[in-house]
């Protein structure tokens, strides 16, 4: 399973060919035909990483500068890269985790394994297998929660960096109800996070996030800090948790007695807006759903970790109704969540649709986890769509990746149909390749970038 560092071939240009399959909007509002873009031997074009053309490959090969080099992957799909809404890359040693509910987990694993963190060596190692999995899951942007320690934001943003992609993240701020190690103060999280942000939000392609780990840990001095430091630089993300679990909720009512709810808590800390991206959601009001939307505000959706904790489902047909539609992304919340593969998360989102009694349908699936998320963390413009003028981060899906997935897509008669079976049955195994930014980052057959060349103009 190579990895590879992006970098620039000699010319700067690269194509890829193949079955596209991309989205122009929301599904859900739009409906599916209006927003699906299908081309079965279509054609991405790409210069110095950026998308110059995308369409038919008979209408756009005139446009392919002479000693491009054409990667053709019959009978794959190419995709946008996945966006992964909510993870926790300093929880990637607790995955699978037996046996509690959110609060215990948290005290019985989460806050042990985050103590790790304070050496930077430990973080790097862990930041290298957690990006390693992500590329190799097809996850070419993520949101993620670090650690209380500023090492542990450095050592993430080094290896993204180094991977060149499109990643954002942040130190959590967290002063209260924690292990001593984890806490620190509302001044040192203000002054951590501003050397943080100016040293990372726009270096590369990176964000950075301003990250209340969630109001019960956050004493209203701490959410105020993380305010200021929103209002100091707008351009960076706010990423927290929200209505995860009835008994979370019930804690937050106690400790903030005069706020209306648990999303008020945040909405009058003047924590909500644009770029701000709430993970799970699960027991979000009416009310509150109005006020997320309101706001224009994001909710991250995280199916397996909210079945693995029995937390709660998410009622993706109400977030998404067209009169008062969510902005919604699809998260694997690693560690709670049990897999890195968004396409695993999509066959969780699915399941948990049918127990609320919507019958999710593989565009909305896949437009949630690329341009829903992009959109999610507002850099739409930037990602998530295979459009011109986009970054090409793009992935190489194979509907024949096991004996069985190609015994099943050999009986499909729609696209439709195959991204439902690719949804539903596809893991890692299914991602044959993965760019960020036009050059190729991961290739699950082991062939080094030059040995991909299938062809050249």
């Amino acid at each position: 399973m190579p990895f590879y560092s992006a970098s620039t071939s000699a010319s700067g240009n690269r194509a890829i060919r193949g079955h596209i399959v991309t989205m122009t909007g929301d599904p859900f509002v739009m409906g599916d035909n209006d927003v699906l873009v299908d081309i079965a031997d279509g054609c991405v074009v790409i210069h110095d990483g950026i998308i110059t053309a995308v369409g038919p490959y008979d209408q756009v090969k005139d446009q392919i500068p002479t000693g491009t080099q054409i990667d053709h992957y019959r009978d794959h799909i190419i995709s946008s890269g996945f966006v992964d809404s909510h993870v926790h890359y300093v929880q990637t040693g607790i995955i699978g985790a037996f046996g509690a509910q959110l609060i215990d987990w948290l005290n019985e694993y989460t806050f042990v394994a985050e103590q790790r963190f304070s050496d930077k060596e430990y973080s790097a190692a862990v930041a290298k297998i957690f990006f390693d999995e992500l590329l190799r899951n097809g996850t070419t942007t993520a949101l993620t929660f670090c650690a209380v320690y500023p090492d542990s934001v450095d050592a993430f943003f080094e290896e993204s960096v180094r991977r060149g992609t499109r990643m954002a993240a942040g130190k959590v701020l967290m002063d209260r109800n924690a292990p001593e190690a984890l806490l620190d103060t509302a001044q040192s999280a203000y002054d951590d996070s501003r050397v943080l942000m100016d040293r990372w939000h726009g270096r590369g392609r990176n964000l950075y996030a301003v990250t209340p780990r969630f109001a019960p840990t956050s004493t209203q001095a701490e959410l105020d800090v993380a305010a200021t430091l929103r209002r100091e630089m707008p351009s960076a993300l706010m990423h927290t948790h929200v209505s995860e679990n009835l008994g979370e909720i019930a804690w937050v009512r106690s400790l903030f007695p005069k706020s209306k709810g648990y999303l008020d808590v945040y909405d009058q800390s003047g924590l909500l807006g644009p770029g701000a991206v709430l993970a799970h959601g699960v027991h979000l009001t009416a009310q509150e759903r109005m006020r997320v939307v309101e706001t224009q505000s994001a909710v991250a959706h995280c199916p397996t970790s909210n079945l693995f904790l029995g937390s709660g489902l998410f009622h993706v047909h109400q977030a998404k109704n067209p009169k008062h539609n969510m902005t919604v992304g699809l998260g694997t919340d690693i560690g709670a969540g049990t897999s890195f593969s968004i396409l695993s998360t999509m066959n969780e989102a699915y399941k948990v649709a049918q127990l609320t009694q919507y019958p999710l349908d593989a565009i909305k699936m896949f437009y949630l986890a690329t341009l829903g998320g992009a959109q999610a963390l507002g850099i739409d413009d930037k990602i998530g769509s295979l459009e011109v003028g986009k970054e090409a981060d793009v992935i190489v899906l194979d509907p024949s990746a096991t004996d069985l997935l190609a015994f099943r897509s050999a009986q499909v008669t729609s696209l439709e149909e195959q991204l439902f079976v690719l949804a539903t049955m596809g893991d890692d195994r299914s991602v044959a390749v993965t760019y960020v930014g036009g050059e190729i980052v991961y290739s699950r057959d082991g062939n080094s970038p030059e040995l991909k060349l299938k062809e050249e103009r």
